[in-house]
């Protein structure tokens, strides 16, 4: 691993003209593998997440918006809508998120940029896609969870409150990222831009493929459990009260080895295939359920890991950073220690050649580098406060 961070999207300049959630993650994740992440926000009109809790600045802001610089800009007025092109003119990717029609209403449309930038890499998200029934709906995480049918797979009861975290919003955030990727590839060769589309619908629906696949090849909805009697998965409590989660999936190996670590080689020879262990799921639930209750985890994972099976302990989140493997892997560093503290935040999943360092910048101030980016489209200290004490930038 070398000195410097390995930065392969280094040189690339993309605008996050988004809020929330979609926009802003598939930014930032451009933002971890190098790219120059300008976040634009108009003044009084800045990103919800930034306040969300009430706090200076919250984590749901914090979690999405690092390594970006932060341009305060009216882009509305005349002049805002002049400094904005300029930026155009050197960016490589834009992302909004918002209902179909409003970027028209902002003067944002693709077909206006790309007369401005044909190179440029345009990503729209929206809830719905552009047309069609529900196009015009607002959307937030839990209703592309709901209309995808992802939320009845973690969702089957009576208690009304949803569970975290945002997987719509994030998958989405995941997929317009691999879009915009995969558009940066062919401008190599073309030399233009696309309109890369992404919507919370179709991303959930993504990412629902295996039970969708279920539906699509037998015509019935997947049982409740099923993937987890299909892969023989299990979070059992111990004597203790931690859990302990165990996924043996289909080689027969793994059962008789869960057999043996505890004891209990009547399962083995009870449920000898993978195809009688998913018929006997339930069963073997409450059996387990019983067996594990009788020892501490600690017990359990000396005996699992000696007998060779899939095993985890169950970590809180609050427990993560100090996990053996998790501080072996480098997963967290520090954010900014002089402005944040002991706060950490994870690096990003990918590996470049070893190297997976990805906290450059912290997440930015309203306007933070108003200036500094003004000055690099080579506006004069002047233009620039003539800009701001007409409220075009703060």
């Amino acid at each position: 691993m070398t000195n410097s961070p390995a930065k392969p999207l280094s040189g690339l300049r993309v605008l996050d003209m988004g809020a929330y959630i979609t926009a802003p993650y598939a930014a930032m994740l451009l933002g971890e593998l190098g790219a120059d992440v300008i976040k634009i926000e108009r003044p009084g009109v800045e990103d919800p997440f930034r306040s969300h809790t009430g706090e200076p600045i919250a984590p749901f802001f914090f979690a999405f918006n690092r390594n970006k610089r932060a341009l305060s800009l009216d882009y509305t007025t005349p002049d805002g809508h002049d400094v904005l092109l300029e930026l155009i003119r050197s960016a490589d990717v834009l992302l909004v998120n918002v209902r179909p029609g409003v970027e028209a209403r902002l003067r944002i449309a693709p077909d206006a940029l790309h007369a401005v930038n044909e190179r440029l890499i345009y990503c729209s998200i929206t809830g719905f896609g552009a047309d069609g029934p529900y196009s015009k709906r607002p959307a937030y995480d839990t209703v592309g969870q709901a209309a995808s049918g992802l939320l009845s797979r973690y969702h089957q009861h009576a208690d009304p409150r949803i569970v975290g975290p945002a997987m719509s919003d994030s998958l989405t955030g995941m997929q317009a990222c691999i879009g915009i990727l995969a558009a940066l590839q062919e401008r190599t060769r073309t030399g233009r831009g696309r309109l890369v589309e992404v919507n919370m619908l179709e991303s959930a629906l993504a990412f629902a493929i295996e039970p969708l696949a279920h539906v699509l090849f037998k015509g019935v909805d997947q049982p409740y459990y099923y993937r987890g009697a299909s892969s023989q998965a299990y979070i059992l409590e111990c004597r203790d009260g931690l859990r302990i989660g165990l996924h043996m999936s289909s080689p027969d190996k793994f059962w008789n080895s869960l057999a043996q670590a505890i004891s209990r080689p009547d399962l083995a020879s009870r449920f000898p295939t993978s195809g009688a262990r998913l018929q006997a799921y339930d069963e073997i639930a409450v059996t387990l359920d019983e067996v594990f209750r009788q020892r501490d985890r600690a017990d359990w994972i000396e005996l699992l890991e000696a007998h060779d099976v899939p095993f985890a302990p169950e970590r809180r989140l609050d427990e993560v950073m100090d996990d053996a493997q998790v501080r072996h892997l480098g997963a967290f560093t520090p954010v900014d220690p002089a402005t944040y503290g002991a706060a950490l935040a994870p690096n990003r999943a990918i590996r470049l050649d070893g190297d997976n360092r990805s906290t450059f910048r912290p997440p930015p101030a309203i306007g933070q580098h108003t200036d500094e980016i003004l000055r690099e489209l080579g506006i004069d200290d002047e233009a620039i406060e003539r800009l701001r004490s007409g409220r075009v930038v703060r």
